[in-house]
């Protein structure tokens, strides 16, 4: 009898959780297989420094419904990368661990660098011999994995972003004087959380009239002309942005204002183009104009979850325990779209090569890209749309949603 242990990595969702919990309540129910469920805190890096719980121990069976309608990440994250090196001495002492810990199977949610913490330790057991199977439980409200229909986190923040950006054109439309609103939104360099806004409109020309991804190249003079038309013909003017908007130079907008700090892993920290725009538009036209940034909202709103997004999230990390079981390693959970004689949307779990997921981007299809690459077509209306519905009973407390929280 072997032991798990699974972790989460990178930016909290409003459901990394789900998969979290779909994860220990499968490797419970296999008790003739599984012993201990170990869950990582603060993931790798965490574990590096023996900082783990036992979840099965732990938790009750209620606390344990309550982790899957829990947003962010109950053990914690990290930000770590793993040495490129596989010789190099860190993988000795982490497989040491495993050791001793009698770790049979290990379950990593997260996103593109948390499939590269699972390719790197899958094949580092297959150079020792290691018996260990490593599956990756996909994660990020980016969407940008590759290989897979969509990731679970993506849905609910899409939901929260529509659900935001139709709240703020009611907001914006209430006075008759023209105004322009700019709504900055995550994505680095794919911008299907930005394209998710589309979702907001209610019918065809409504608000937000305009949607730039980081997909396509961005340009001052370009979106002033876009502006322009959109303000001749209605007072109050939406723009969607990601906040990975760059010019054909490469040149990140937000860039434009102050230069872009650098994180652990190299990547520019993309902030602030929704505040360059909002100076553009105000020397540029004179008109009343402000800039929303929604920041951390898009991945931890518990109370704009898809019903839809958190029961795949659980079935991702129930499929992984199951995957691992039957002798899978070096794998990820994808989603895969099948059709359905009723037209209803269905989905199923399939395994991927890690390696092949792992540093790699998927961006939104250029063709989904429309108008002068400042909307967004039907077909992505159609691809997202499913996946936004439905409400989780939720369990509330005074007036509140109760969370989980480790103790």
């Amino acid at each position: 009898m072997k032991n798990v242990i699974v972790g989460q990595s990178g930016g909290p969702t409003a459901v990394i959780n789900g998969s979290l919990y779909g994860v220990v309540k499968e490797a419970l129910s296999h008790g003739a297989e599984i012993g201990h469920v170990y869950g990582m805190i603060h993931g790798i890096e965490g574990f590096l420094q023996d900082k783990y719980m036992d979840m099965g121990e732990e938790l009750t069976a209620e606390e344990l419904e309550l982790l899957k309608l829990t947003p962010a990440a109950y053990l914690g994250s990290c930000r770590f990368k793993l040495p490129e090196d596989l010789t190099a001495s860190f993988y000795k002492t982490i497989f040491e661990k495993f050791e001793a810990l009698n770790i049979g199977y290990f379950f990593y949610i997260g996103g593109n660098d948390s499939m590269d913490t699972v390719s790197k330790l899958s094949r580092y057991g297959a150079q020792t011999g290691s018996d260990i199977r490593f599956i990756g439980i996909p994660k990020t409200i980016d969407n940008d994995l590759t290989l897979t229909d969509h990731t679970p986190g993506y849905a609910s923040a899409a939901k929260y972003v529509a659900s935001t950006v139709r709240e703020i054109v009611l907001d914006a439309s209430v006075y008759q004087q023209k105004a322009v609103t700019i709504i900055e939104l995550m994505g680095r360099h794919a911008g299907w959380l930005t394209a998710a806004s589309v979702l907001a409109r209610k019918h065809e020309g409504d608000n937000p009239v305009l949607i730039y991804l980081p997909e396509a190249d961005f340009e001052m003079e370009h979106f002033a002309r876009d502006l322009e038309a959109a303000l001749k013909k209605q007072n109050c003017v939406i723009v969607c942005v990601s906040e990975g908007i760059s010019d054909s130079k490469g040149t990140f907008i937000c860039e434009y204002g102050d230069e872009a700090l650098v994180d652990s892993f190299g990547h520019k920290m993309l902030t602030g183009c929704g505040k360059v725009l909002e100076n553009f538009v105000r020397n540029r036209f004179g008109v009343k104009v402000r800039s929303v940034e929604l920041n951390v909202s898009q991945r931890c709103s518990g109370m704009a979850v898809s019903a839809v997004d958190v029961e795949e999230a659980a079935q991702a990390g129930s499929c992984g325990v199951q995957a691992a079981l039957a002798g899978e390693t070096g794998k990820m959970i994808a989603f895969v779209r099948v059709s359905a004689e009723d037209g209803d949307y269905r989905m199923e779990c399939r395994t991927v090569d890690v390696n092949q997921v792992c540093n790699q981007e998927k961006p939104v299809p250029m063709e989904w890209i429309t108008g002068d690459s400042n909307d967004i077509s039907d077909a992505f209306i159609q691809y997202a749309r499913p996946l936004i519905q439905g409400e989780p009973q939720r369990v509330m407390e005074d007036g509140l949603p109760k969370y989980l929280y480790r103790k």
